[in-house]
C-alpha cells in the first residue's frame, strides 16, 4: 500500500451547522481519504424533497478501501450518516451533525454472470432492473418500480410490485463504523418488511442479486406495465420523497390517511398529494420542519380515526433548526 495522499478538505461556503454537539475544531483533524470532503455541504439539493440543512462534513469515498480506511481512522465519537440519492430521505433544517458519507458514483458499478446481478450500494434500483432486461434475467422488474439505490433497498428491504430486494438477494458487503469489511449472507441480513437486521452502523457497499433466465421482451413488458402504473398513481414529477409511511399489517396506510381526512392537507409549503396521499410533497417552498409536521399531523389524525401507529417509512436525520 502506498503512502497516505493529503487530506482534501473543500469548504462549500454554505449556511453552517445550527448546533453541533462536537468540539468546534474536530472537523480540522479528519482521516486523509482520496475522495473528496467538504465542509458545510448543503444537502438539499441532494434530496428528492429538495429541504434541509448542511452537512457538517460531507464525505464522497473513492472507493470501499477508502471508506474503510476512513471510518477506521475516524474518531468514535464523531457520528457518521450515510445517503444516496436521497429519494426517501428528509434532511432536517439545523442540518447533520459529523460526517456524512454519500455512496454514489464509485459505487455505481453494475456487473452481469449469468443469471447473477452484482450491484455497488450507489448503483440506482432502476438501472439494475434495467441491466438484468438487458441481461434476460427475469425477476427483477420490481425495482424499476423503486426509487433510490441498492444500499437504500438493503437498508429498508424496499419492494413494490409484488417483489421485495429479500426475494433476490444472495448476499451483500458492508463496512462497519470500526472499517472492517463483512460479507453478509440472507441470513445475516435478517430482512422483514421494510427493514433488515443489519446493524445502522454498518454502511453497505455492494450487494450480489439472483433472478432466473427469462424472455428480454417479456421482462421489457412488464417494466412499462410498472412504469404505466406509477405513472397512473403516484405524483413522480414533484417534489417528494416518495412512500411516506409503511403499510400497518392488515392495512393500507393511503387508505387509512384518506379516511383520517388528510387528502390534499397542508401544513406550510408542505402537502399531503391529492393524486396518492401515502406521498408527501413540498409544493416550492416548503421546509424540513413543514414536511415533518405535516407527516406527524397525518400520524395524530389516523391514530384519532382508526387507532392505528403509522410508522415512518421516509427516513429523517439530522437536527431541528436552533435546537441540539
Amino acid at each position: 500500500m502506498g503512502p497516505c495522499p493529503a487530506r482534501r478538505i473543500e469548504r462549500a461556503g454554505g449556511r453552517p451547522l445550527t448546533v453541533s454537539p462536537l468540539p468546534a475544531d474536530w472537523a480540522d483533524t479528519l482521516p486523509r481519504v482520496r475522495g473528496r470532503l467538504t465542509r458545510d455541504a448543503a444537502l438539499g439539493g441532494l434530496t428528492w424533497f429538495r429541504v434541509g440543512g448542511p452537512a457538517e462534513v460531507l464525505f464522497r469515498p473513492a472507493d470501499s478501501e477508502d471508506l474503510a480506511q476512513f471510518l477506521a481512522a475516524l474518531p468514535a465519537e464523531i457520528p457518521v450518516t450515510v445517503i444516496g440519492v436521497g429519494s426517501n430521505l428528509l434532511v432536517r433544517d439545523g442540518g447533520v451533525p459529523g460526517v456524512v458519507v454519500r455512496m454514489a458514483g464509485p459505487f455505481a458499478a453494475i456487473a452481469v454472470d449469468g443469471i447473477t446481478v452484482t450491484a455497488g450500494a450507489g448503483a440506482l434500483d432502476l438501472t439494475v432492473a434495467m441491466t438484468a432486461m438487458e441481461a434476460g434475467i427475469a425477476g427483477l422488474e420490481f425495482l424499476s418500480g423503486v426509487p433510490g439505490t441498492v444500499g437504500g433497498a438493503l437498508r429498508m428491504n424496499a419492494g413494490a410490485f409484488g417483489g421485495e430486494i429479500k426475494d433476490v438477494t444472495l448476499s451483500a458487503e458492508a463496512v462497519d463504523r470500526q472499517g472492517v469489511s463483512h460479507v453478509l449472507d440472507l441470513a445475516a441480513l435478517g430482512f422483514s418488511y421494510r427493514h433488515c437486521a443489519v446493524p445502522e452502523d454498518f454502511i453497505f457497499t455492494r450487494a450480489v442479486l439472483r433472478g432466473q433466465a427469462g424472455d428480454t421482451q417479456a421482462i421489457a413488458t412488464r417494466m412499462a406495465e410498472i412504469r404505466s402504473a406509477r405513472e397512473a398513481s403516484q405524483p413522480l414529477h414533484v417534489r417528494t420523497g416518495g412512500s411516506t409511511f409503511a403499510n400497518p399489517e392488515g392495512h393500507k396506510a393511503w387508505e387509512l390517511i384518506d379516511r383520517a381526512g388528510c387528502r390534499g392537507l397542508r401544513i406550510g409549503g408542505a402537502q399531503v398529494s391529492e393524486k396518492h396521499c401515502n406521498f408527501l410533497i413540498n409544493t416550492g417552498d416548503a421546509t424540513a420542519a413543514d414536511v415533518e409536521a405535516l407527516g406527524e399531523e397525518v400520524r395524530r389524525r389516523v391514530r384519532e380515526t382508526s387507532g392505528i401507529e403509522l410508522r415512518w417509512e421516509i427516513r429523517r436525520i439530522g437536527i431541528e433548526e436552533n435546537k441540539a
